[in-house]
């Protein structure tokens, strides 16, 4: 089946499946999705190859009886603490001939040629733009006429011992590779407009234990990095300082939605377990989001610190972009955001993106609109197949045995 993508977001708690493609109207259609609570990473770094292989696989099979589909093969994401992304530039003499589908192929060859550190690996080569003879901004240059072609191109870099860990995890989950996609690439491809990619954006995306920073200007990314601190880390401290299991904390964080004290409309006390004395107690609301509030500046400030050690600054017409499910949901999380890093916030809301009913499948659901849109020209299509083509085919299979059983029998 052609023009189905297959996403697989591994995420530190939740892994996501998507299938999905671009229709001709450029709007994202979702047959099948999927999600299955995972274990095996810990800040972000798989240490649970099985355990990790069994959340993929349960989250394709969701997604399988979704779309009534069986997936073969799907892309996965990686995150920004195991990857750089490197920019090089190559060229070819044309000779004022026409420029083939071969002349591409071979300045995408060359533009590889970079020195790697022996830890690191190359993952994949994002064309940005094409140059025909000075003229830049080519998507496709194949069929153009020029004396010389250059390319500017991404070269997404990642830890060999990542990388590969994140190919066993796909692999013992019986679903064979596409490709990976930098998660940055992927958010921003269904989170930015082309204009905050152009004058300057933060696109903060807060998972469960790990957020990743990038930074887009000039219509490419110019920063991205990642930091062991997510969602979970709220919960952990509302357990923590209030002495209840984290189950609750979880669902009184879920419970009140709010990041700031000033939003508390009425500061009523409200009956935990203490955990520690064995016995119920009451807390007042002001207390929970006194500490949600702590946790979520201190998010925010441990990614404009990274900003501001790399030299990192992004002019005031720029935006911060907030995603994710770690806390994006939460009331006061844009304001505290504003006056960290002092710039307008927008939050993209699970909503606001068709197909996409929880925050959980942003990511899945860009790095469908990422291969899509930046592969184009290119088969990029994941392997699938019908369900109930297979299961005709498996049946004319014994029909096509029995009937030559009996045919041997005469």
């Amino acid at each position: 089946m052609s023009g189905w993508i297959v996403s697989v977001d591994i995420g530190t708690s939740n892994v996501c499946a998507l299938i999905g493609k671009i229709s001709k109207f450029s709007q994202l259609e979702i047959a099948g999705r999927g999600m299955a609570p995972c274990s095996g990473l810990k800040k972000g770094v798989i240490v649970d190859i099985d355990s990790t292989a069994a959340s993929i696989r349960k989250a394709v099979e969701e997604a399988e009886a979704e779309a009534n589909m069986r997936i073969d093969s799907a892309y996965v994401n990686i995150h920004g603490m195991h990857v750089n992304v490197v920019n090089n530039k190559s060229w070819l003499s044309i000779n004022g001939r026409e420029i083939t589908r071969d002349d591409l192929d071979e300045i995408l060859r060359d533009v590889r040629d970079i020195e790697i550190p022996e830890d690191m690996q190359l993952i994949d080569v994002i064309p940005r733009q094409f140059i025909i003879d000075g003229y830049d901004e080519i998507t496709d240059p194949v069929g153009m006429v020029g004396n010389r072609l250059e390319v500017d191109a991404d070269m997404l870099v990642g830890k060999i011992i990542s990388v590969q860990n994140i190919i066993k995890s796909m692999e013992r989950a019986d679903i064979k590779l596409d490709g990976i996609v930098a998660e940055a690439f992927a958010s921003a491809e269904i989170c930015l407009t082309p204009d905050e990619r152009d004058i300057g954006a933060v696109l903060l995306d807060v998972g469960g234990s790990v957020t990743d920073i990038s930074v887009f200007q000039g219509k490419r990314l110019v920063f991205y990095d990642s930091i062991p601190v997510g969602g979970d880390h709220v919960t952990n401290d509302i357990a923590i300082g209030l002495r209840i299991s984290n189950t609750e904390a979880e669902k009184i964080k879920r419970q009140f939605e709010l990041a700031l004290t000033s939003l508390i409309k009425n500061d009523q006390e409200i009956s935990v377990f203490d955990i520690s004395e064995n016995r119920k107690k009451n807390v007042k609301v002001s207390e929970v989001v006194e500490i949600i509030e702590a946790r979520v500046y201190e998010i925010f400030s441990l990614c404009k610190g990274l900003l501001d050690k790399a030299g990192i600054s992004i002019p005031q017409e720029g935006c911060v972009v907030m995603t994710g499910a770690g806390i994006s949901y939460v009331d006061g999380c844009r304001q505290l955001a504003r006056e960290v890093f002092d710039l307008p916030v927008r939050v993209v809301q699970a909503g606001q993106i068709p197909g996409v009913l929880k925050p959980e499948f942003v990511a899945s659901a860009g790095m469908i609109r990422y291969v899509a849109n930046v592969r184009k020209g290119v088969s990029r299509a994941s392997e699938i197949r019908l369900r109930k083509q297979e299961k005709q085919k498996n049946e004319g299979s014994v029909l096509e045995r029995i009937l030559n059983f009996f045919k041997k029998m005469f």
